[in-house]
């Protein structure tokens, strides 16, 4: 039954009240732990028990840290890295170019330059090489390093990693989904591959990779010999994990609130310049790391030099941090020019031609691969619906999509790739990419538009907004504000 009789809203979506269950535990909430009625109705729809709210509302790492040897070869993976350090081989980080590869990429430079190693790191050029490993690359990069570190990235560059040197070792630290078969590779550690539980899957790289180091540590504690603190890296966890849109459940939520009293602290300089310069005066909130440092240190990633952004979380040199950010700042100024452009054109598009669809999706000749991805998510918002933006030059086009709950957008583009209907494509549950030709643009869309038709891809529950309850105006205060805004942060 619709929540205040909404069966549709302006958007399109019908409203659901907590059911019987859900106002017996607020009841139960609220008698047992004095909290308020609303704060115990949005406890009640996170299905907090009565008995966890003390630790929901004041999660610690200790107690909600998982077991990095849930995520398979994590132990192997570990032993590789450290073997790198004692050996003081060559090491080149392959780090993707938005902000959770450069969280991922910061975190283990910072790590082996505890130990007074100086790995190298590679970022590769959006436009001229895209995503992920690329055979170039790997060849020259295998040439000059004992190991190559893959983060955000690597889980289905098997192309790409027959060209890497006998005598290198890759190392995949990634959590996009993979495929049936994984990459020629030392060891991957992925929790999205098709062999795990799937108990991890809401990690991002940057989880991926503090878990990975958590089980350095372990092996090095047990050897007699030390390691950095690695609570200090759960700034650039939360950071990456609320850039990349990760849900905040789980670990998560606990990596994002440690990590924000870390980044108040102002200890890692390129991150305290940039919020200098971003006039980010107050404690920053997981609001500020979505909206405000994210998008800046996305924006070189988009269409400047990508390795802006890991070179500035790396920085130990005020001028180097200051001179970084401000071709940062100039790159975000002119991203917003070249979105808006493209945002207008892909609407008006949209508009001629696409009202009944089950996927919004836009192409156009000469649009900048580096904003398709954040106007997709402005179509996403705009539509509620799954929206894809695809820019070509010439004949080869690359697109970028973003989902909403209850469409695997991932599987669906690996779904494309296997019937033939693109060149290549993947990416998880809620954003992915593909390259495809423009004969190729109509059958993949169109298909693509049929799978979110079916029930199997598209949940027809998650088009539902849920609504945990009514306030009235005289209740509503900066007390209640501040402990519903403890229940956070929401994602």
């Amino acid at each position: 039954m619709a929540f205040l009789g909404v069966h549709k809203s302006i958007t399109g979506r019908k409203w659901i009240g907590p059911n019987d269950e859900q106002h017996r535990r607020a009841e139960a909430i609220s008698q047992i732990t004095g909290q308020k009625p609303p704060v115990a109705s949005v406890l009640a729809r996170l299905a907090i028990s009565p008995e966890s709210v003390d630790t929901y509302l004041n999660p610690l790492i200790k107690n909600l840290l998982p077991d990095p040897k849930q995520l398979l070869d994590v132990s192997k993976a570990a032993e590789r890295l450290i073997r790198a350090l004692d050996h003081r081989e060559r090491i080149v980080i392959f780090a993707d170019y938005d902000v959770d590869g450069a969280t991922a990429g910061a975190m283990l430079v910072s790590w082996y330059r505890f130990f007074n190693l100086e790995p190298d790191i590679y970022v590769p050029d959006r436009i001229k090489e895209g995503y992920g490993p690329n055979e170039q690359a790997m060849k020259v990069l295998s040439s000059k390093h004992d190991l190559i570190i893959c983060v955000d990235c690597g889980t289905m560059g098997h192309e790409a990693f027959e060209a890497v040197n006998e005598e290198c070792d890759v190392l995949i630290l990634d959590h996009h989904l993979g495929s049936e078969v994984d990459p020629k590779c030392h060891t991957i550690v992925n929790p999205n591959r098709q062999v795990e539980s799937g108990n991890l899957s809401y990690l991002c790289a940057a989880g991926v990779v503090f878990l990975s180091l958590v089980e350095c540590g372990r092996k090095l504690k047990n050897s007699g010999k030390s390691s950095p603190n690695l609570m200090d890296y759960l700034d650039l966890v939360a950071l990456g994990t609320v850039a990349d849109v990760a849900p905040l459940v789980g670990a998560n939520r606990a990596f994002v609130l440690q990590g924000l009293k870390i980044l108040s602290k102002r200890q890692r300089l390129g991150l305290k310049v940039l919020m200098d310069k971003s006039a980010l005066n107050s404690s920053p909130t997981s609001y500020h790391l979505g909206y405000l440092l994210g998008p800046k240190l996305n924006a070189p990633g988009r269409i400047g030099p990508a390795d802006l952004a890991l070179r500035l979380l790396c920085s130990t040199s005020v001028p180097e941090a200051n001179e970084l950010c401000e071709q940062i700042e100039e790159f975000n100024i002119k991203r917003k020019e070249i979105e808006n452009i493209v945002r207008e054109e892909a609407l008006a598009q949209i508009d001629r031609n696409q009202s009944e669809e089950s996927i919004t999706w836009a192409a156009g000749d000469g649009w900048n691969p580096g904003v398709i991805g954040i106007v997709a998510s402005r179509l996403k918002d705009k539509f509620n619906m799954p929206a894809l933006v695809l820019g070509f030059d010439g004949d080869q086009g690359k697109g970028s999509g973003r989902s909403v709950p209850g469409f695997d957008l991932g599987f669906a583009i690996q779904r494309l790739q296997r019937e033939g209907l693109i060149q290549k494509g993947g990416g998880h549950k809620m954003a992915a990419g593909l390259s495809l030709t423009k004969e190729q643009l109509y059958p993949a869309m169109n298909r693509l538009c049929e799978l979110a038709k079916k029930e199997e891809f598209m949940d027809p529950e998650a088009q539902k907004v849920l609504v945990d309850g009514v306030l009235f105006i005289g209740g509503v205060n900066i007390g209640l504000i501040d402990e519903l805004e403890n229940c956070g942060p929401f994602g």
